[in-house]
């Protein structure tokens, strides 16, 4: 498994941006396909955005849409998640996961993921 750790979290009123990046341990880290997720208080931990380099291709939740953006810099193992006009309903946990498994899509489901960071906590104010 690899090592995740997230950063970047923090409270920012509504309509800010954020940038949560996601450092990742091992030589083979292009080969992951690397997702973001998110848990809200009181709900499921939810899909936010996926990055395959294989693939070439990334996926996000219609709720994000527009709003967040995923990329990856293989050279510095690192995932970023660009969250622009941030509203109160982002408020949640947000977790980076990898999976190392090779599929015919992006998975999107918390099932799929083989290794998880500790969350970074992004609160957005009113």
């Amino acid at each position: 498994q690899v090592q995740l750790v997230e950063s970047g979290g923090g409270l920012v009123q509504a309509g800010a941006s954020l940038r949560l990046s996601c450092a990742a341990s091992g030589r083979t880290f292009k080969t992951y396909t690397m997702g973001w997720f998110r848990r809200a208080p009181g709900k499921e931990r939810e899909f936010v955005a996926a990055s395959s380099w294989r693939l070439g291709s990334t996926r996000y939740a219609d709720s994000v849409k527009g709003r967040f953006t995923i990329s990856r810099d293989n050279a510095k193992n690192t995932v970023y998640l660009q969250i622009n006009s941030l509203k109160p309903e982002d408020t949640a946990v947000y977790y980076c996961a990898a999976r190392a498994r090779m599929s015919v899509g992006i998975a999107t489901a918390n099932h799929d993921y083989d290794s998880w960071g500790q969350g970074t906590q992004v609160t957005v104010s009113s």
